[in-house]
């Protein structure tokens, strides 16, 4: 078996290994597996609706795991993907209620813009705090979680009271701010499908060629592989970490945006971290952080977080999903043990 094959076989036989503990632990508690798995993907499949509900699940969980895979490539945990996610939804609107006759195209542009840089400054900040300082950045981005979500919380309630519905939460926002279109929701049986999906695929794209085809995207593999034999070579690590955590967390931003204006439509206090941010980093694990791979790794976890509530049918808690995904996860952390089984014949001769 070939590198490239196994890199795929892993994540494959990772999902397997999670559903089927997922069963076992239905199994354990009394529940019906297999029932439960047949109404978890005839919900998730079974109208044009629930398809585009999928869709609209993508697009962040793209968007946010393409920002994990930056800065994973460049050697870097970041766990601040729920808070620069925030910050990009809270910005994107509040301009959004602001200014809400802005022409749509002006204001579709203005919005992504301002989660790109929302989300690039706080991903900033733990970046130049590595560079320069040597701190951790898992520790400052699990801060830097808290400080967003509680400046978030404080900026939302200084809001204009023409704009707010309630003391925590806005008004829907303009017809030009929303990412929802009519032409989609005709499409696919009044869903929440919006544009969102499409910059998730521009942003894939975007990324693969960074990665690949260009000289800063070298630089941040290098530097991910080794920072000091790079600094040998003539690259600046230090410019090379702030760069990954910048696009990382400018990618995370545009997340939140297609999150708030594209699902939700509002901004609203929030009492914990986004939890689309944490499942961005799940999904970009599950992918290996190959921005072709993160797509199919949305699909799964939109299809699980979609289907989940048709388990409700078999009498199974939809939380059980959560065991589900986090099983995958978990083999996909201990990915060393399943390589360990399906190393190639030949490798395994060369090692004894």
């Amino acid at each position: 078996m070939s590198k490239k094959t196994q890199q795929i076989a892993v994540p494959l036989i990772s999902v397997v290994l999670g559903i089927l503990l997922g069963a076992i632990i239905m199994w354990i508690f009394g529940y019906d597996a297999i029932w439960g798995y047949e109404e978890l993907f005839k919900t998730a499949f079974g109208t044009l609706r629930s398809l585009g509900e999928i869709s609209r699940a993508m697009g962040p969980l793209i968007l946010i795991a393409l920002g994990f895979a930056v800065a994973s490539r460049a050697g870097f945990f970041n766990v601040g993907l729920p808070g620069q996610a925030l910050a990009g939804w809270i910005t994107a609107g509040w301009f959004a209620l602001s200014f809400p006759n802005l022409p749509r195209p002006l204001m579709l542009i203005m919005t992504v813009f301002l989660g790109i840089v929302a989300g690039g400054i706080i991903g900033a900040i733990p970046g130049i705090l590595r560079a320069y300082l040597g701190t951790s950045e898992v520790i400052v981005t699990i801060m830097m979680n808290y400080i967003v979500l509680y400046v978030g919380n404080a900026f939302i309630h200084s809001f204009p009271k023409s704009v707010m519905q309630s003391v925590d939460s806005s008004i829907t926002v303009g017809p030009n701010a929303t990412y929802q279109t009519e032409w989609l929701r005709a499409l696919t049986n009044n869903s929440r499908m919006n544009i969102g999906i499409f910059f998730a695929i521009i942003a894939v794209v975007f990324v693969w060629f960074l990665l690949k085809k260009t000289t800063l995207g070298f630089e941040i593999r290098s530097v991910g592989i080794n920072p000091h034999a790079s600094e040998y070579a003539g690259m600046s690590a230090k410019r090379t970490i702030i760069l990954s955590m910048i696009i990382s967390g400018a990618l995370a931003g545009v997340g939140g945006v297609v999150e708030g204006l594209g699902t939700f439509q509002n901004v609203y206090v929030q009492g914990s971290s986004l939890s689309v941010g944490f499942n961005g980093m799940a999904v970009s694990l599950l992918a290996s952080n190959s921005p072709v791979g993160i797509p199919f790794a949305a699909f799964l976890f939109a299809v699980l977080q979609v289907g989940a509530p048709g388990m409700n049918v078999a009498t199974i808690p939809s939380e059980l999903v959560s065991i589900v995904t986090a099983a995958i996860i978990f083999f996909v952390s201990v990915h060393y043990i399943i390589e360990r089984f399906i190393k190639p014949r030949k490798q395994e001769k060369g090692g004894k």
